[in-house]
């Protein structure tokens, strides 16, 4: 989607420095990398698809520490070049990082560095977005990650403008992506930048993937974040809010129940989520209607009101912004996908069964499910899952639809007239 950016007319007038070539794409691989994100760029554009009108990259797979590089499921792979190779590259690619909480080799950094000087498109692919802003490349500029990370990338990169709602975020230079399947919709976004609709198009037939997605992350957020978040004491007014979702309260309640004054309390939440706490309490409302229409059969206008929506206009307007559709209309697809005997038990279980009368979100709750995340390496402690994933947009309490979309664009919210699912600097 498009916005304004301080670093994209920077960007478009930044040459690619004569011994770089704008075909030439380096995928910069560590060892325990998942090897499904490493993968992704290598597919799309490490194989010869010209048969199929795709035009042809030139791949290069680049170690970016001594191997042998161990990923997942205990496999070795021997890049092929080094570092050193990246000096040729237009794009170089960094696919999902090994740990949110290790440092890169500096010696990558200092060559992404130089790539990014010299004019080359460097593209991070879900926590490979760490690797970015370890070197520097994301300071004052909006980016994304895999919405379980986005808290931790804001809170330990501060100038880093951290919007957990995109699929990916292209800033003209520099490109960000969600987790996993994320990574094919912005290779596929780079190529149709660089050759078109019907190559891209084309390519996306050969993957068997849509060629554009709608939408963005906000249909896949849980409740969980980051151990660290967890531990912070605003975790307990957190915690709270989620347990009385049902009930109508705003951002003012939660800050004197932290003992702080609403500014402060804003500057602190958003330090811990990268997210203001309007934007994330409206998601969590939207979050818990979205299961209460997938496991009960309220109105909507009860699940409004279970919701702590002030009307049923409310609900609407904000679950179509965030997840594209009306609520009955969410309702109708999720039901179409289920067995009848699914629905008959989960409706039974919300409305009499173990675990009825539970908030929504609760763990003891049918309709909560699973914790999900990236990244099998990285799993969300049982501790973290009452606290809360960054949101997007802002509160139904205080403000109408509209006035919510409108003091929630500080986040980063996107252009109406662009693409779900993506922002682009062109």
């Amino acid at each position: 989607m498009s916005h304004d950016s301080t670093a994209a007319p920077e960007a478009a007038a930044r040459k690619l420095s004569g011994r770089r070539r704008k075909e030439i794409v380096a995928v910069l691989l560590f060892s325990g990398g998942p090897i499904f994100e490493s993968s992704i760029p290598l597919s799309v554009f490490g194989i010869d698809r010209q048969d199929a009108g795709v035009p042809r990259y030139r791949l290069l797979v680049c170690g970016g520490e001594d191997g042998p590089l161990r990923t997942t499921g205990g496999l070795e792979l021997s890049a092929p070049h080094g570092l050193e190779a990246i000096s040729r590259a237009g794009t170089v690619v960094v696919p999902a990082w090994r740990s949110i909480t290790s440092p890169p080799p500096e010696e990558a950094l200092d060559a992404l560095r130089r790539a990014h000087e010299e004019g080359a498109r460097i593209v991070g692919l879900c926590t490979g977005a760490f690797v970015l802003a370890a070197a520097g490349l994301l300071d004052g500029r909006p980016a994304t990650t895999h919405w379980m990370y986005a808290p931790t990338l804001a809170k330990r990169y501060p100038s880093v403008h951290v919007d957990p709602r995109e699929l990916f975020v292209d800033d003209g230079d520099v490109l960000t992506s969600a987790g996993t399947a994320a990574g094919i919709d912005l290779c596929l976004h780079i190529v149709r930048t660089d050759h078109g609709n019907e190559a891209a198009g084309a390519l996306a037939r050969r993957l068997v993937v849509p060629p554009r997605r709608s939408g963005g992350q906000e249909r896949y957020l849980d409740r969980s974040l980051p151990e660290e978040i967890g531990a912070d004491p605003l975790a307990e007014v957190v915690a709270w809010a989620l347990e009385h979702l049902h009930e109508q309260f705003d951002v003012e309640t939660l800050a004197a129940r932290a003992y702080m004054s609403r500014r402060t309390f804003d500057r602190r939440f958003r330090s811990l989520t990268g997210s203001a706490p309007l934007q994330w309490l409206i998601t969590q409302r939207v979050l818990q209607a979205q299961r209460l229409l997938e496991t009960s059969d309220y109105s909507v206008d009860e699940v409004a009101g279970r919701c702590g929506f002030r009307s049923p206009v409310a609900l609407r307007g904000h679950f179509r912004r965030q997840l594209g559709s009306s609520p009955a209309a969410y309702r109708a697809a999720y039901r179409a996908r289920r067995p009848q005997g699914e629905r008959h038990q989960d409706t039974e279980s919300n409305q009499g069964g173990p675990g009825a009368g539970m908030p929504v979100g609760h763990p003891g709750h049918p309709g909560q499910p699973p914790v999900s995340g990236h990244p099998e390496q990285h799993p969300v402690p049982p501790q973290s899952r009452r606290t809360a994933a960054a949101g997007t947009v802002g509160s139904p309490q205080a403000l109408s639809a509209s006035a919510a979309a409108d003091h929630g664009r500080e986040a980063y919210i996107p252009s109406r007239a662009s693409l779900p699912g993506q922002r682009s600097a062109t």
